[in-house]
């Protein structure tokens, strides 16, 4: 900084401290209090995370699925989940850079990409939360509490619905009793028991494992078929919270754009309201790659 401005200068007060209009510095102050919100949120599934790292779900069996694709693709759906909310900060940059020219067809073009974007990101978190919900695996819920899975002879995880030889994908709600599931096991020798510490059962040691048990599909608050319960609480809560944000910016994006639209920044002279909508835009980017680092890498 220059040292011929004076203090004058730079904290004038009035509209623009720190040559800062109001609105953009409390949306910092605003951006920086979600940001201890997030930060609480996700130490504590770290805590818990780490605490109990043995039992915990590992993601690369957990988040397999992919839209229309048979098979499994551990990762690769929330890689593509990833890219599409980073590329929509990249659409928001350019939406700022043409108000700062006072290009309203450039801020009309990005801005619009920027909710495409936005609202794909949230359709497809939509479906991953189907998908969570309802399972894809199956697993056995002990009477300890302890939740165990079939795997094959390579010890993979086995599904539950192959083992029962129904289709998953068929809109049914299946309910399988765990009488079935051990008739169907027995039948099988090349099948084994993982337990929840990742340690493998053989065939011939399984049958204390159906006694007193029940059959685990999908996930919610009481269950996970994936593992330990917090797995699931957190997921939904931190995904979730990460969500209604996500879509808290693509209603304000939307207003923003009919503004756009209306003319009413450009009689204004200024486009600082697309400033001030894309710093809240690339928070909640910046914020997703913390959540797909804890959640889905760690």
């Amino acid at each position: 900084m220059s040292e011929n401005l004076s203090k004058d200068s730079i904290w004038n007060g009035g509209k623009r401290p720190f040559v800062s209009s109001y609105g953009k510095l409390m949306m910092w102050f605003f951006l920086i209090s979600d940001a201890l919100t997030f930060s609480g949120f996700l130490a504590a599934y770290g805590f818990m995370r780490f605490r109990n790292a043995e039992i915990w779900p590992v993601p690369e069996d957990v988040f397999t699925h992919f839209p229309f694709l048979q098979g499994e693709h551990p990762l690769l759906f929330v890689a593509l989940m990833t890219f599409i909310l980073i590329m929509s900060s990249v659409t928001m940059v350019l939406a700022v850079n043409a108000g700062n020219k006072n290009n309203k067809k450039g801020v009309v073009l990005w801005m619009a990409l920027t909710i495409v974007g936005g609202i794909t990101f949230l359709g497809s978190q939509a479906w991953e939360w189907g998908h969570f919900i309802h399972g894809d695996k199956g697993a056995i819920k002990l009477s300890s509490h302890e939740v165990v899975h079939v795997v094959d002879a390579d010890h993979k995880l086995y599904s539950l619905y192959d083992l029962m030889n129904v289709d998953k994908y068929d809109g049914t709600d299946h309910q399988f009793l765990i009488e079935e599931v051990e008739t169907a096991f027995n039948a099988r020798p090349d099948l084994h028991i993982k337990r929840a510490d990742r340690t493998i059962v053989p065939h011939q040691e399984s049958e204390e494992f159906f006694e007193n048990s029940q059959v685990v599909l999908g996930a919610n608050l009481t269950h996970n078929e994936y593992g330990h319960q917090l797995f699931a609480d957190f997921f939904y809560f931190i995904t979730g919270f990460h969500g209604f944000h996500v879509f808290s910016g693509v209603v304000l994006l939307i207003i923003i754009f009919v503004n756009v639209l209306k003319g009413t920044y450009e009689r204004r002279g200024h486009y600082e309201m697309v400033e001030k909508v894309g710093l809240y835009w690339h928070f909640v980017d910046l914020v997703w790659v913390f959540v797909f680092t804890f959640f889905y890498l760690v």
